[in-house]
């Protein structure tokens, strides 16, 4: 039966009837977030201190810290200078239960560019299959695992692509610099060996001065807002407030600088924000030149904003040169994207890695040839699966 479209209609016309009020409460939250983004912009002391005790009260805290400059600051796209680009992207195809052979499949694809040089392109594919018993050993049972799994592959491509390599580089990946346990990790050893993996590419690549970044289309975070809505409670008093009753709810960084924001315009085109560092329980992590940071940057055009989140280790940030480098790249990148601004390189490294369906047949189908020209048994897809795969089937 399709969907009863009937049911979905009421259901629609009742969000429909809660649009004024929600409205109304969002823009109250936004009217505060500019008030209170105004008075303590440069209030960096203060807002350093209501971080650290709030850390104190609440170790698993998120939000952002100030650097040295102001929360309303903005800055402009710096000149063009030469460059190598490396990015990475990865794809992925999870074991199946249903199949007739359980495996997975890890692919990363990685560019390196030369803007202006002439050169064509490098482009390399590494791709990593699991199979059976090396499913779990891995912990590539979960979509988490194997995400955590994929990310490292990402960073591990760019550091072997950028080796002999010479003068300035950057490298970018689609997605967040620091890597996350999903809540369906269950293997702490393996999570812990991974992240010990990952860290140890990141320090290699920052020992050969190789600008890291990480990506973030359409940031849901609120990270500068957590820290405006700090100035709004008692601590260690309030924190339970912030957690269930946050002042600032209907506001996120997205729309304090920049997209659909009706009440003021922090960043022009092209500009960055402040740098501010990344407070949460990862600072047990990523230590010392790794600590995480960001900026915000509107990669869109006037009228037209685009905000999105660059995620950087503090050795980029300490170095002036190496900032301004990334985000010129970055804001030249997305321009090549026209009016659906994304760092080309990126794009290209997506379509490089991804896994399409009829690839994962293919490999499905290598695979069962295999086993049996070797006497293994092979089983058969659930009938669940192959009731779906019926082409022209009819309901009675």
């Amino acid at each position: 039966m399709p969907i009863n479209y009937q049911e979905i209609y009421t259901q629609i016309k009742q969000v429909g009837l809660g649009a004024k009020e929600r409205r109304k409460r969002k823009e109250e939250a936004q009217n505060l977030a500019q008030q209170l983004l105004e008075t303590f912009s440069s209030e960096l002391d203060a807002l350093r201190t209501k971080v650290e005790a709030a850390k104190a009260a609440d170790a698993n805290i998120r939000c952002a810290v100030p650097l040295d400059e102001a929360l309303a600051s903005h800055y402009p796209v710096p000149d063009s200078v030469s460059a190598t680009l490396i990015a990475a992207d990865g794809s992925q195809s999870i074991a199946d239960r249903h199949s007739p052979v359980q495996f997975c499949v890890i692919n990363v694809g990685g560019i390196v560019m030369k803007p202006n040089s002439g050169e064509t392109p490098a482009v390399e594919v590494e791709s990593e299959l699991f199979f059976g018993d090396a499913i779990e050993e891995n912990g590539l049972t979960t979509e988490g695992g194997v995400a955590l799994r994929r990310d490292l592959a990402e960073r591990s491509v760019i550091e072997k692509m950028s080796k002999g390599l010479k003068g300035s580089i950057v490298s970018f990946t689609d997605g967040t610099l620091e890597i996350f346990r999903a809540k369906d990790i269950d293997n702490a050893n393996m999570y812990r060996t991974t992240i010990d993996k990952y860290i140890s590419v990141l320090s290699r690549l920052q020992g050969r001065g190789i600008i890291s970044a990480g990506y973030i289309d359409k940031p849901s975070s609120s990270l500068v807002v957590k820290l405006l809505e700090l100035t709004q409670i008692t601590i260690p008093e309030e924190m339970e407030k912030l957690r269930n009753a946050p002042p600032l709810k209907y506001v996120t960084d997205r729309w304090l600088f920049g997209y659909n924001n009706k009440l003021f315009q922090l960043l022009p085109p092209g500009h960055r924000s402040a740098v501010f560092k990344i407070q949460s329980n990862a600072e047990k992590t990523y230590k010392g030149v790794l600590e995480l940071h960001f900026f915000y940057l509107n990669v869109g055009t006037e009228g037209h904003p685009w905000p999105v989140r660059v995620e950087i280790p503090r050795w980029v940030v300490d170095d002036k040169k190496q900032l301004d480098l990334l985000h010129a790249v970055l804001v030249e990148q997305c321009r090549v994207m026209g009016s659906k601004p994304y760092p080309y390189l990126l794009h290209r490294a997506h379509e490089t890695a991804v896994v399409k369906n009829e690839e994962k047949y293919q490999i499905e189908q290598m695979l069962q040839q295999e086993l049996r020209r070797n006497s293994e048994d092979v089983d058969e897809g659930s009938n669940k699966q192959s009731a779906k795969d019926l082409q022209g089937r009819t309901r009675r």
